[in-house]
C-alpha cells in the first residue's frame, strides 16, 4: 500500500512516516501545504491520502478542501482526514454522497499505530474508518428513521459507520454474527434501502446515518 501524507507540523509528519514505514506501508510523499498535497496525489497515485484538516495556505480547512478535491478528481484514492476536534460539517462535506474509501480520525488515535494502520488498509480497500467520537457527534442530530430503529439497531449502525465488520460488531456487542446480519437487514428496511446490483446498502446506510 502506498500513502501520501499532508501535515504541516514537522514532528507529526515525521512521526506519521515512521509509524507507516514500520508497518510496511510505503510513503510515496509528504507535504506541508494543501496545494502540494493534491499535486503529490496526482503525481504518485497513492492508495490513500492521509491529511490534516487545518493546513496552509490559510490554516483553516485547506486540508479538507484538498481531500474533497481528491475524492472528486481521483475517486479510486482512499482519503483519511485527521483532526484535533470533531466537526459534523467536516464529516458531511467529506462523505458527500458516498462513504466508500473514506476516514475521519482524531489525531490522538495515531498513537495506536497498529489500529491506525488497520484503518488505512480498510479505507484503501473501499471501506470506512470513522472515529467513534465522530460517529457519536453525528448521532446528536435528530432523524425520525434513525430514531425509530431502537437502541440495539442504533448500536449496530454506529459500529457499521465506524467501519466494523459483522464479526467485529458481534464481538463488541456480545451477540452472534447471525444476529448482526438480522439487525443490519432491519436497518436497511427501516431506511428504505432496497438491494440493487449497483448500490452497496452498508455504505448507503452509513451515508444516510451521517449526513441527515
Amino acid at each position: 500500500m502506498r500513502v501520501v501524507i499532508g501535515e504541516d507540523e514537522a514532528l507529526l509528519r515525521e512521526g506519521l512516516v515512521l509509524v507507516l514505514e514500520r508497518a510496511g506501508i510505503e510513503v510515496a510523499g509528504s507535504a506541508s501545504d494543501a496545494d502540494e498535497v493534491v499535486e503529490l496525489v496526482r503525481r504518485h497515485g497513492p492508495d490513500v491520502l492521509v491529511t490534516d484538516i487545518r493546513m496552509p495556505p490559510t490554516n483553516t480547512d485547506d486540508g479538507l478542501r484538498a481531500a474533497v478535491r481528491v475524492r472528486a478528481e481521483m475517486p479510486g484514492t482512499g482519503v483519511v482526514v485527521l483532526s484535533q476536534h470533531v466537526q459534523r460539517r467536516y464529516a458531511r462535506e467529506l462523505l458527500g454522497d458516498r462513504a466508500a474509501g473514506v476516514g475521519y480520525l482524531l489525531k490522538y488515535r495515531i498513537a495506536d499505530g497498529v489500529g491506525f494502520c488497520e484503518d488505512l488498509r480498510r479505507v484503501a480497500g473501499g471501506g470506512t474508518a470513522l472515529d467513534p467520537e465522530v460517529v457519536g457527534a453525528m448521532m446528536a442530530r435528530r432523524d425520525d428513521a434513525i430514531d425509530g430503529l431502537g437502541p440495539r439497531r442504533r448500536q449496530v449502525l454506529a459500529l457499521i459507520a465506524e467501519g466494523r465488520t459483522n464479526s467485529g460488531i458481534a464481538r463488541r456487542l456480545s451477540i452472534t454474527e447471525k444476529a448482526v446480519v438480522a439487525h443490519s437487514s432491519g436497518i436497511y428496511d427501516a431506511l428504505g434501502l432496497a438491494a440493487t446490483d449497483d448500490d452497496h446498502r452498508r455504505v448507503l446506510a452509513v451515508v444516510h446515518y451521517l449526513t441527515r
